[in-house]
């Protein structure tokens, strides 16, 4: 058994069943040994961005790490982006690069690149495998630590030397760390300041947005009177009728100070601090108020369900029912399409149980509040900031939960980083209905031109944000991907398609042009 088989069945038997994958000549054996063990299924993806882009939302939704195989560092570095929104997001992921035989890099050939640099900002985890019969403990390692809570990117570099000569065989996973328990002292803390009766906000993120989490969370201010938030952009939100609503940090400044403005504590369950996504003259990078105090209840790598589990005992807010969503679906919207008519036919006609991957951008911000009365459905977001995730995440998503159906709302600059994700969705018969926002525009960055005080430009500055000219014709693009399309103009149309698109097996495209 070569070093490259010993690895796949190390993976295989450490629970990693799916390797999106974008390899080159130095994969080869570990390509040839995925052909020879059972168990890990395969999906190629044509760029990177999209193989790192899947192994993030699999990993959210099957809530364990999927496999990556990149080619070298141009494949890294091409797949870096995603991988930052992974760390971000705290996605366990196991990332396996090719690299030259460990001879051969001597000799600097034209892909020679130091891998574990470029690697090491972006992983929380990297080790270069020595020899062939260090490989699958290597791999089990990288399983460990991608598993090591709140999450991790594992960066395991494998010589192409390592994966041809005799391995030493599959290697256990040694035991993975538990989420550890908050302490005493910071649930009493929590407690008292909850007693006190002084403004307070309790400030989700992470496992505390699942239903257990909501559930604990809804009690505690049932019992308190304390305010729920979850951070700006979240891993996963549970939502909808049945589930505890709560609102998200607003992304302006502005408006985020405003949100905030009388609290005068706030209570982090897995979350950090509030501030601005970027600086900008004259305002805040901090978005509470000046005074208020920000206290830990639980880190993000600790038990964060444990922590309100504690909390809400020493509070007694077990008797208290938490306050859920009802299911209140409104009429679908008529006439122009804008974001605020989209967010309300989303309202009304989202399934049971869909997956929502959110990369509208601009377009998206009217969206969260109208579907918290949906049907119940789990919310997705980049957490990272780098745009070209959502259509890669769908993929990984749809593939992790096969029988929910996907809905990705896309928009159309950020989904040009990685259209490519459509084809693997075709290939592999991914259940994913795509609305694409065809704005034609960096939208968001017309906002932001404004926000940091650059106002006042002209023709050159403003043919950076627009994407016009030609406009892009998303129909076609997903019917030569192998999707099937169609273009909306208005509302009435949007909510035939939408449906139809729900209703059809596989991937479907609807462009809504804003």
């Amino acid at each position: 058994m070569n070093g490259a088989e010993s690895l796949v069945r190390t993976l295989v038997d450490g629970g990693v069943e799916v390797c999106f994958a974008n390899p080159g000549t130095s994969e080869m054996h570990f390509v040839a040994a995925l052909d020879r063990v059972e168990g890990m299924r395969c999906v190629l993806g044509l760029f990177e961005g999209i193989v790192t882009g899947a192994a993030d939302g699999y990993a959210r939704m099957a809530d364990k790490p999927a496999a990556t195989l990149l080619h070298l560092g141009p494949g890294l570095a091409n797949g870096l982006a995603n991988l930052h929104n992974a760390v971000k997001a705290s996605t366990p992921i196991v990332n396996i690069v090719g690299d030259h035989a460990t001879y051969h890099r001597a000799y600097d050939a034209p892909l020679t690149s130091d891998i574990e640099t470029a690697a090491k900002p972006f992983s929380g985890w990297v080790r270069t495998s020595p020899d062939a019969r260090s490989v699958a403990a290597d791999g089990a390692a990288a399983i460990a630590a991608a598993r090591t809570p709140p999450g991790r990117v594992a960066t395991l570099i494998l010589p192409a030397d390592t994966a041809w000569n005799e391995g030493a065989g599959p290697a256990s996973v040694p035991p993975v760390p538990v989420r550890a328990a908050v302490s005493g002292e910071a649930v009493e803390a929590a407690a008292r300041i909850l007693r006190s009766g002084e403004p307070t906000l309790l400030l989700l993120a992470g496992p505390a947005l699942r239903e257990r989490g909501l559930e604990l969370a809804g009690r505690i201010a049932a019992a308190t009177g304390v305010r729920l938030m979850a951070q700006t952009f979240n891993a996963r939100i549970e939502r909808g009728a049945g589930r505890v609503p709560v609102e998200r940090v607003p992304y302006p400044v502005d408006l985020a100070v405003k949100a905030l403005a009388d609290f005068r504590h706030v209570i982090l369950v897995g979350s950090k601090q509030p501030v601005a996504f970027f600086a900008y003259p004259d305002k805040p990078s901090v978005l509470t108020a000046p005074g208020c105090e920000c206290h830990v209840l639980a880190r993000p790598e600790e038990d964060l369900v444990g922590a309100l589990e504690a909390l809400a005992d020493a509070l007694g807010a077990g008797r208290h029912a938490a306050p859920v969503a009802s299911l209140d679906l409104p009429v679908p919207a008529t006439g122009a399409v804008t974001p605020e008519a989209i967010s309300r036919s989303l309202a009304a006609l989202l399934p049971e149980q869909a997956i929502v991957i959110d990369e509208a951008v601009s377009s998206g911000r009217a969206f969260f509040p109208p579907t918290r009365q949906a049907r119940p459905h789990t919310w997705l977001q980049n957490m990272g900031g780098s745009i070209g995730l959502g259509l890669p995440m769908a993929t990984g998503a749809a593939l992790a939960a096969p029988d929910r159906k996907t809905v990705c709302l896309q928009a159309d600059g950020s989904g040009m980083y990685t259209l490519q994700a459509l084809w693997t969705m075709a290939r592999e018969q991914l259940d994913v209905t795509i609305v694409l926002f065809a704005n034609r525009s960096y939208a968001i960055l017309r906002g932001e031109l404004a926000n940091v005080g650059a106002e006042n430009v002209g023709r050159k500055a403003l043919d950076m944000l627009d994407i016009g000219r030609p406009d892009l014709d998303w129909v076609s693009l997903a019917r030569g991907m192998g999707v099937p399309g169609v273009r909306v103009t208005d509302m009435e149309e949007f909510n035939r398609r939408f449906a139809e698109g729900l209703a059809t097996p596989g991937p479907y495209l609807v462009e809504a042009v804003l």
